[in-house]
């Protein structure tokens, strides 16, 4: 098994969100695996049925063995019986392990996400942290980081297929079966067109053209890829909360796979100091730096920075006290030369007292005017407090 980062407390009941695939059944099923939880797995056909026509049944359930954890996977499948799960919770002091594609999604249904009476984590594909000495870069851009893809599936063919696959269920069971859009071609269009945008600026005036889908509707189905965890949007820096929701925002998915099966390229070769690797090598970081601090529980921000002149901070991440700290994220091989940090630096000297990374793909590490140049994945344990894997 692959330890997690995510250290789940046992002490109350908890939702578990993350996207499908991720390994969220997998990780309750070893966090319980000393005890006998009632579990209810929601993907079941007849068993969904059953608690939809009558939520009240789970408790007659939970009363044939009366275990001490029920565990209910896909939990927003049946947002009402939240307000079973409460009752239980208050009459009879069971805990829940809950599962789900996300939380604002079950809050959008008009959810009863408990009153404060569960914890909430957050699980995403692996990390490379994770992984430790089975990581390997080149697979992790190629065919992304779905655990599937890790654990059991060795070969890349295999991975490929099954990167496809994913796709099309995500669209069937996610989106299709959970009836969130009318009509699953102008979704399917806007997903494409998403992925190809991947790790830019969003343009709704492009995604419009460029998929034939209205600019309002589009948005909504932005909202849908946010509310199901398969992308995230990464906010410009502003110090006004105000400013920066006003500005435009980036758009990452949360795969690096998954991007290169909605573009129709995975099982295509990835090669070094091309754009497409470099877009990759970028969307795999900003995912290690958001799901690395979502485990540990870090409560950091993140947001991006571009001037006047168009010239672009990577990642500013902002912790609840303290400077800013500002990154740069290069796919090059080679130190950068001043020159090359020149700009960078003469931002990051505007941020009093900010620690300055550039990360690369650089195994000797520096530090140049200033800045610590360090391969990416020492840059992340530096800032994270993490051992160092490689």
């Amino acid at each position: 098994m692959i330890e997690r980062l995510s250290r789940i407390s046992k002490s109350q009941s908890f939702f578990l969100f993350g996207p499908r695939g991720c390994g969220k059944s997998t990780l309750l099923q070893q966090l319980f695996k000393k005890e006998n939880p009632l579990w209810i797995d929601l993907l079941e056909q007849r068993v969904e049925f059953e608690l939809i026509q009558n939520p009240d049944s789970l408790l007659d359930l939970w009363k044939v063995n009366k275990p001490k954890w029920i565990v209910i996977d896909e939990i927003q499948k049946i947002p009402n019986l939240l307000d079973v799960v409460h009752r239980i919770i208050e009459k009879h002091h069971v805990r829940f392990a809950l599962t789900g594609s996300s939380a604002r999604k079950l809050k959008r249904g008009g959810a009863n996400l408990l009153a404060g009476r569960a914890a909430s984590y957050e699980l995403a594909p692996f990390s490379s942290f994770e992984l430790k000495d089975q990581f390997h870069l080149q697979q992790a851009l190629s065919t992304g980081l779905l655990p599937r893809l890790w654990t059991e599936l060795r070969e890349e063919a295999d991975r490929v297929r099954s990167l496809y696959s994913y796709v099309q269920t995500y669209l069937k069971e996610e989106v299709a079966a959970e009836q969130l859009v009318r009509n699953l071609d102008p979704f399917r269009r806007v997903l494409v067109t998403a992925a190809q945008a991947n790790a830019k600026i969003i343009n709704f005036a492009a995604i419009e053209r460029d998929s034939g889908v209205r600019h309002s509707q589009a948005e909504r189905h932005f909202e849908i890829f946010t509310d199901t965890l398969i992308g995230r949007y990464l906010e410009p820096f502003e110090t006004s909360i105000r400013k920066r929701q006003s500005k435009k925002s980036k758009f990452y998915f949360f795969d690096t796979g998954v991007v290169r099966a909605l573009t129709n390229l995975a099982g295509e070769p990835l090669h070094p100091s091309t754009y497409e690797y470099g877009n990759l090598f970028e969307t795999f970081l900003v995912n290690e730096f958001f799901n690395i601090s979502a485990a540990l529980e870090k409560r950091y921000r993140f947001s991006y920075l571009r001037t006047k002149n168009d010239v672009e901070i990577d990642l500013i991440l902002e912790k609840p006290r303290g400077a800013p700290i500002l990154i740069e994220m290069k796919s090059t091989t080679q130190l950068p030369s001043k020159d090359k940090i020149a700009a960078f630096r003469k931002i990051g000297s505007e941020f009093k007292g900010a620690p300055l990374y550039w990360l690369s793909n650089a195994k000797t590490s520096a530090v140049i005017d200033g800045v610590q140049c360090l391969y990416w994945q020492e840059g992340l344990a530096r800032i994270f407090d993490l051992p160092d894997s490689r």
